[in-house]
């Protein structure tokens, strides 16, 4: 590991963060003309040191984003940081990427996605869902996470999104496929009120049925909170944040927020459905977001990858799961989470 990196010194040393003089020996040691304040290019600098890996090496934090950051904390337009501007990148960026709150969601890993109706493994990608438990307890095992949370899919008997209910509801008139027609799989427009787009699926994840238990090789961590989703007969709930219409939330937010979780490490099953639209939610809460890629599985392959495009394009983070302990101990310090970061804090009242 480098010893040159300023931040990962502050690690080595166990530094106390809220230190003013430490704040302050922050700035100066990059402010390098001397002046008490720090112009673009010394800025540019602090964040090559800032989002670097846990070797030191600078993952090269981009010109236009550092200048974005630059002119959001510059809030007297004289072109240079003080101090009092710099405080607030160090409460709201700094801290938050050195000393991140993390949490692990481990999502859906349920009987039935694994050897039940809607096993993985028989959906068109063939991926196995079993293969996620081993990885997800490495992480549970080796990486010290703040928090541990699980999501449960947790439907009742006569849930909306099951092949063998659709004689429940009657199908609105923009419905693609006629009530008469649908089968497994396919995407139908029940009447509602409001019309509400829906996959149909095998039944599965019944409520207290063995489906819908967590599968029994899965190491379930101390005080870990649980999650449960898709608990309404007549809408479908993909995110463990909200139902698929975004009519009404679980707990999810409220329960990392009150933790002051600023970092979300998403599992489990499936990548393009719960896990993906986990993941995208937890964004835009402003959560730094995760993807551990080799901790999850999915139904197939082409919506998997829009899945992981849309991520990357919101400033989510895709990883494998031997990177996560480093950035969960602030030494691997991504720049594709830091520019969002940077800006969301910033431009908060309150982060």
């Amino acid at each position: 590991m480098s010893t040159e990196n300023f931040f990962h010194q502050l690690l080595d040393n166990e530094s106390d963060l809220k230190d003013e003089q430490l704040i302050v020996d922050c700035m100066q040691h990059f402010d390098r003309d001397g002046d008490d304040t720090l112009n673009l290019r010394e800025l540019c600098s602090l964040m090559d040191e800032l989002f670097a890996d846990e070797n030191g090496i600078a993952y090269e934090f981009p010109v236009r984003m550092c200048a974005e950051v630059f002119y959001a904390l510059d809030m007297d337009r004289d072109g240079k940081i003080n101090i009092e501007e710099f405080k607030e990148l160090w409460f709201k960026v700094i801290v938050p990427v050195i000393k991140p709150r993390t949490a692990l969601i481990a999502i859906d890993v349920q009987n039935d996605f694994i050897d039940g109706s809607l096993a993985i493994r028989n959906c068109p990608a063939g991926q196995e869902g079993f293969e996620v438990v081993p990885v997800i307890n490495s992480l549970l095992e080796t990486v010290p996470f703040n928090y541990v949370f699980y999501t449960y899919d947790w439907h009742p008997e006569d849930h909306v999104s099951f092949i063998d209910n659709v004689h429940l509801r009657n199908f609105h008139e923009s419905s693609p496929i006629p009530h008469a027609e649908a089968k497994i799989f396919d995407t139908v427009i029940f009447e509602g009120p409001p019309p509400i787009e829906q996959k149909l699926w095998p039944r599965h994840c019944v409520q207290k049925s063995w489906g819908s238990d967590l599968h029994s090789e899965l190491k379930i961590a101390d005080n870990a909170t649980f999650i449960y989703k898709g608990t309404c007969s007549d809408i479908d709930s993909y995110s463990a944040f909200w139902d698929n219409q975004k009519l009404s939330q679980t707990n999810l937010s409220e329960e990392l927020r009150s933790r002051g979780v600023t970092d979300v490490f998403v599992s489990g099953l499936a990548t393009e459905y719960c896990v993906g639209y986990t993941a995208l939610h937890a964004l835009e809460h402003g959560y730094r977001t995760i993807l551990v890629e080799d901790a999850c599985r999915g139904v197939d392959v082409k919506d998997i990858e829009e899945t992981k495009r849309k991520l990357v394009e919101r400033h989510g983070a895709i990883v494998t799961s031997d990177k996560v302990k480093n950035m969960v101990l602030g030494r691997d310090r991504r720049h594709d989470l830091g520019y969002r970061t940077a800006m969301l804090a910033i431009n908060s009242k309150k982060y």
